[in-house]
Parts: structure tokens; sequence; C-alpha cells
């Protein structure tokens, strides 16, 4: 079996909750998870001999007992781990590159330290050629058959986010609520009563641009209902509001880099620090 998951562990509760979500994930794929363990470089004068040599007993251990609660709860799922010998953001780039899917575990916002809403969490999604999810340890209460949702732009589709959303709703045997939303023009925040006529004009000429946008893939997945959601705003403040709803949220992350690095977009940012359910995050040109 060389079909993979990757798990980034750190020995965190938001850790085991996306090795448990990766496990999920891999039999629904019919594939193997790959648990790995990178540690964050310490300057050699900050680090003592003792130091050095009880962090890989440590992270051996951790990745051991988490790999056996997994075969535990998922009979049949194949499990295998790896320590990673360079440090956390070149260790997870380059291991996701074997695998299909890079599974992270996630903070709320406020939070600090671990592989998410640090540097190195952030810098890892915006740089892996993988789709990232990103699991918050709160995040269990969702169910595979609830809806997947994904953010569109019928002005720039884009195949890779909504052939993601497709397969996972295919996967779960569930639906796909598509949203787009249309960000007002600035003459619309003169006055409450441009708002009203924007919508009416404006809301059924999006809402087939989007049916047309489905079309081809709701004829390559026939088995997924695929809804379509238009609202007006703010499309991380509505993406994150119908999240509330759903097993999954896929956005996508533009792999064009600036002179600053790698970004995932505001978009994609508001969704990765407020979405109460896990979050893919799908690279895209």
């Amino acid at each position: 079996m060389t079909r993979s998951i990757v798990v980034g562990l750190d020995g965190t509760e938001q850790a085991k909750a996306a090795a448990e979500w990766a496990a999920e994930e891999a039999l629904l794929r019919g594939a193997h998870v790959h648990l790995v363990h990178a540690r964050e470089p310490v300057p050699e004068a900050a680090l003592s001999l003792v130091d050095w040599e009880s962090e890989e007993p440590w992270a051996r251990e951790m990745m051991a007992r988490t790999a056996s609660e997994l075969r535990d709860r998922h009979p049949g799922l194949s499990v295998t781990s790896q320590l990673l010998s360079s440090g956390p953001v070149p260790g997870l780039v380059a291991a996701a590159e074997d695998g299909e899917v890079l599974v992270l575990g996630s903070r709320a916002l406020g939070s600090v330290g671990g592989y998410l809403l640090g540097s190195v969490g952030l810098t890892v999604a915006g740089a892996v050629e993988r789709p990232v999810v990103l699991v918050r340890a709160d995040s269990a209460g969702s169910t595979p058959r609830e809806p997947v949702v994904v953010g569109a732009d019928v002005r720039q589709p884009v195949d890779s986010v909504l052939g993601f959303a497709f397969e996972e709703a295919a996967l779960r045997r569930t639906q796909v609520l598509v949203v787009y939303v249309q960000q007002l023009p600035l003459h619309a925040g003169m006055g409450p009563a441009m708002v009203p006529d924007f919508r009416l004009s404006m809301m059924p000429e999006i809402k087939r641009s989007v049916d047309v946008m489905l079309e081809p893939w709701r004829t390559k997945y026939p088995d997924v209902e695929a809804v379509a959601r238009v609202a007006v705003g703010s499309a991380g403040l509505e993406l994150v509001a119908v999240a509330r709803e759903a097993s999954l949220v896929v956005v996508g992350r533009r792999t064009r880099r600036s002179t600053l690095g790698a970004h995932i977009g505001s978009v994609a940012h508001a969704v990765l620090h407020h979405s109460p359910v896990p979050v893919a995050l799908v690279p895209h040109d």
C-alpha cells in the first residue's frame, strides 16, 4: 500500500485529533497513515546533552503510542511512523510530498505553540504543495455525513479546489455546499438603501454563473448533491458561519510566492482561525 495520509505529531491534544481524523480519512481512501515528528532546532549553547538524548525516546514513544491507539480504534488500519532529523518546517514540507494529504493539529485564535497558528504551522501550510488539513481538538462533533463546504469564485474557478471538495463529499456520501460571496461595491457603503437593490439585480445572475461552474462537477460526480449558496459580504465570515453545519471546509491557497514568502490569503487565514470543523487548504496556481 503506497497511498498515505501524513500526520505531523507534536504531543498536543490537537495533534491527537489530527491523527484520528487522518485515520478515518485513510480508511475512506484506502490509504495508510504515516506519523511524523520533527523537533524544533535549538542552538547548541542552549541545549544540554541530557535534553538532546531525552528528546528522541520521548518522540518515538509518543508516535508508537499514537499508532497503537489508532490501530486499536480502527482494526485493519496500516500505520507507520518516522522521526525526522530536520526541523519542523523542512521536515513536514518534505514528508508531505510523499503523501496525498498532510494533516496537522490546529488551535483557535489566540493560542501559541505547536504546529499551527505559530510561525511553523503557517509556514508549512503556505509552502506544502499538497492539500493540508488542519484539525482542532474540539472539532470531533462533526460527522462525515454532514456537508463538505467549499469556498468558490465564479470569476476564477479552480479545478483542484472544487475537485478536492467533490472527492471528499463522494467519499463521505454527503453533499457539497458551494459558497460564493460577492463583496459589496464601495458605493454600497454610502447608504443601506443601495444594498437591497444590489441583491435583487445581481443575485440571480451570480447564482446562474455558479450553476454553470458546477455543471461539469455534477456530471463527474452524479451521486454527489451540489448545493450553491450565494451571499453578499465577507467570504471568511460566511464560510465560518456555514461551517457550523459542515464536516469539512475546503478553501484554496495560491502557490504563488511574494518576496515575503508564501501566503495563505486573507479568506483562508480567517477560516483557519475560526472554523469549528477541520479545514482543508488546497494549493492552486
